[in-house]
């Protein structure tokens, strides 16, 4: 065991700015005495001791320093300082009096560090160019708030960049009012094209309780100027092949930045003719709008780098497909009339294979191929029909041409009011209708008042009559004519009596009925009173099967109304009928 006073306490302590310091004096006085007194101090600039607090077993005395307020004392008489500034760094030491074993002291040296804040990198705004005289300036980075100053170390795609040759960093360091550290560190690098892809960044280096710890920027891009190497220039279309009336836009591409100037010629047989006026200001686009057959051509394209001077130029091929010179032919040409044949046939140019369709007027196909025959013509056939030339190779480019089949001849009566039931004396419509190319005039035999409607090739009068005996006699004749001929026909009248006149008629015939079965029912009974028709049981015969004699009249009777038509027969001959039963 140890045979002396023995004072232990850290070498040092390291705190942040604005925590808390506990520093600790742990002593041993041999035989497990007592201390007769502890004293706390701190070291001034001048290696001056300064008492901070005289602790005896009875009582505790804090001396009137700077510190007042801010210090205290744990129960195992360790000294504890609150909001540690950076004016704390400094030497603190705890002397303990152990009476008969004499009186020992040691110290702690705290050490005050602020943790540095992210740095800040910003890269050169003008960015830099790869021909530049001097090496530029690629970014700059801030450390602030930190105490002790830290160091900055700078990366390139994730590697440390090694300081030296034409690479340096200049490093300011500034203490603020604070007394802490703000540390700014400029990179210096020359570049090449390749680093417009390069990211840059700053790391913040620091030593916390014996070790160095690090806090990284973020990366970053500079904007490198280089000239241009490369020319490309490509047709850009809504579709793979170029048609008549696209939009078309030729884009010039530099791989140059920043961009050059760009202007566009088109090549004639003799020289270039500028059409930069066509382009989009400083975009390198030329638009074509609605290009044709006169589009066609070789276009160039010539950049200019500002910072150098330099030129390149690329050329590039347009190739406008079109159909053109649509041409449809009707053979024969004119006079047609109905039952005549014709062949129409359609031709284009195109620098592509063409296939052909015929539609009509309704817009329904009719035929494929460059002719399409019609036999047999009609008034009915006269109508417009079109020439689709379509190019299969090229989506969406098409021609149409249309052609006119007139049918001509003289007019064809096509419907009549015939017969028409009319009675006298009664307004009545007759109806005529007639076809025909060119159009047809209808006249009619009778006075009246007349009505046309016309219907494409169609014409239909309606003439409003009143009945006549003439007209019910005559009846009404249709003429329809024009230039090449005439047609005509007739329409009947047929008179409907009136009503009291047809029941007239009716009585007359049911007079006339029962008037004959009269008569054959005396024939028949004058015949049995004869003998002639045997009506006994005994010699009963079957008159419905007589023998076959040419000169014999057989009557079949089966009807119930027999008796009906007796009566009928009684009741108009009754005197004479009891005469002869008498």
């Amino acid at each position: 065991a140890a045979r002396k006073l023995e004072i232990s306490m850290p070498a040092e302590l390291e705190v942040e700015i604005g925590d808390t310091a506990r520093i600790e004096c742990n002593f041993y006085i041999p035989e497990n005495a007592s201390y007769t007194y502890i004293d706390w101090f701190y070291m001034e600039r001048s290696n001056k001791q300064v008492r901070l607090y005289h602790i005896t077993a009875s009582a505790v005395l804090e001396d009137n320093t700077d510190y007042k307020g801010r210090l205290s004392l744990g129960e195992d008489k360790a000294l504890s300082l609150s909001s540690v500034t950076l004016q704390d760094a400094r030497t603190f030491v705890c002397q303990v009096g152990a009476g008969g074993y004499g009186m020992g002291e040691n110290s702690t040296t705290l050490r005050v560090y602020k943790v540095p804040e992210t740095p800040e990198i910003e890269p050169n705004s003008g960015g830099v160019s790869v021909q530049s005289y001097e090496v530029p300036q690629i970014a700059k980075c801030v450390s602030k708030n930190s105490f002790p100053p830290p160091n900055i170390t700078w990366h390139k795609n994730g590697e440390q960049l090694q300081l030296r040759g034409a690479v340096t960093a200049m490093t300011t360091v500034t203490q603020e009012s604070s007394g802490l550290y703000t540390v700014s560190s400029t990179l210096y690098a020359p570049v090449t094209r390749q680093d417009r892809l390069s990211h840059y960044h700053c790391t913040v280096h620091y030593w916390l309780q014996g070790q160095q710890r690090a806090l990284e920027s973020r990366a970053v891009k500079v904007n490198v100027f280089y000239p241009t190497e490369h020319l490309k220039l490509h047709v850009m279309s809504s579709s793979a092949l170029v048609k008549e009336g696209d939009d078309v836009k030729l884009m010039c591409e530099a791989d140059g930045n920043p961009p050059p100037v760009f202007s566009f010629s088109k090549k004639n047989p003799d020289e270039w003719q500028d059409v930069s006026s066509l382009a989009e200001p400083d975009s390198g686009v030329l638009i074509l709008h609605h290009v044709n057959k006169s589009s066609n051509g070789t276009y160039r394209c010539q950049s200019l780098d500002l910072d150098d001077m330099s030129q390149k130029e690329a050329v590039v091929d347009l190739v406008v497909n079109y159909i053109e010179g649509v041409h449809v032919k009707m053979e024969p040409s004119s006079d047609l009339r109905e039952g005549d044949n014709v062949k129409l046939s359609c031709d284009a140019q195109s620098p592509v294979a063409l296939s052909y369709q015929w539609w009509n007027g309704k817009g329904e196909k009719v035929a494929d191929g460059n002719n399409f025959f019609l036999s047999n013509l009609t008034f009915e056939t006269s109508k417009t029909f079109s020439c689709k030339v379509m190019a299969p190779s090229v989506p969406g480019l098409e021609k149409s041409k249309e052609v006119i089949v007139l049918v001509e001849g003289k007019p064809r009566i096509v419907a009549i009011s015939s017969p028409l039931y009319v009675r006298q004396d009664e307004v009545v419509n007759l109806t005529c209708k007639a076809i025909a190319s060119p159009q047809p005039t209808v006249r009619w035999s009778v006075n009246g008042t007349a009505h046309e409607y016309m219907d494409n090739l169609h014409i239909t009068s309606n003439l409003t009559v009143r009945v006549s005996h003439d007209l019910l006699q005559a009846g009404a004749m249709c003429r329809a004519s024009n230039r090449l001929g005439d047609s005509e026909k007739h329409i009947q009248l047929v008179e409907q009596k009136s009503t009291a006149e047809s029941q007239g008629v009716i009585i007359v015939a049911i007079i006339v009925a029962i008037l004959m079965v009269a008569m054959l029912g005396a024939v028949i009974y004058f015949l049995h009173k004869k003998g002639k028709i045997p009506c006994g049981h005994a010699r009963k015969q079957d008159i419905t099967k007589p023998e076959a004699r040419k000169d014999k009249i057989v009557v079949e009777v089966k009807s119930d109304k027999l008796s009906e038509e007796a009566g009928l027969l009684q009741g108009a001959n009754g005197e004479k009928r009891a005469a002869a039963d008498q």
